[in-house]
């Protein structure tokens, strides 16, 4: 799906992120697609992203709008020609907007539940939770610490950092093919968050995750980071 150029401001973001048994993930990720592995895991998760000052490239900020996402993420990789691809695959995404609802996989990537949002933070502490049209809900409490989970997949933050920021390109299934969207920061910085409680009705589905399949990873915080949305060449189903 192509669209103009987006650009706007990531006012925060938070990056909770789980290990799962890479055989539970591939059988939720279709081809071409296949779950990046790091450490014997496979890494999933869920991107709770508040955007503001969204518009078309080269408008005035005036013009531009906000809104509070999730987007269900699982980080794979796949080939074209002889290049090995990173990026993620995104199986949902929620948003605090009825026009993004509305209009998403229509006129800009990926279909889009409706979701309303509970948001509460200061800065040090974050407390952000959505529970969508369909009853799937998200809930974090975390607060920023200098010290990253040591039981994590990851050796440290760097790491975690790195392979994130290589999941830029993500696509979303719409119809008969997978919307693809590029993320592209100006800068990239992440900090550790210690979570207090995570609930996700998702992850903790049973039917899905069998029980011990899938374990809380770590959880990253970004704030106020410029960046820009650009379309990328569809892939046709499987």
């Amino acid at each position: 799906m192509k669209i103009p150029t987006i650009s706007g401001i990531i006012d925060r973001r938070i990056l909770i992120n789980y290990a799962v048994d890479p055989a539970i993930a591939k059988q939720i990720v279709p081809a071409p697609f296949s779950p990046k592995i790091i450490n014997g895991k496979a890494i999933v998760g869920i991107c709770l992203i508040r955007l503001k000052n969204i518009r078309l490239k080269g408008l005035p900020a005036i013009f531009g709008f906000g809104s509070e996402n999730g987007a269900h993420r699982i980080a794979v990789e796949w080939t074209e020609g002889d290049e090995q691809k990173d990026g993620v695959y995104i199986p949902r995404r929620d948003t605090s907007l009825r026009f993004n609802a509305l209009v998403g996989g229509r006129l800009f990537p990926g279909k889009h539940h409706y979701a309303k949002f509970d948001v509460k933070e200061d800065g040090q502490h974050y407390h952000v939770a959505f529970k969508s049209s369909d009853d799937t809900l998200i809930s974090i409490d975390a607060q920023l610490t200098d010290s990253f989970n040591p039981q994590s997949v990851f050796k440290n933050l760097s790491t975690a950092s790195a392979f994130f920021k290589a999941g830029s390109l993500g696509y979303s299934p719409n119809s008969n093919k997978y919307d693809g969207l590029l993320l592209n920061t100006f800068k990239w910085e992440v900090k550790p968050l210690k979570v207090d409680n995570v609930v996700s009705s998702f992850f903790e589905d049973e039917s899905i995750f069998p029980k011990g399949s899938v374990t809380f990873d770590n959880a990253l915080l970004m704030k106020n980071i410029e960046h820009e949305w650009s379309s990328v060449a569809d892939k046709p189903f499987c």
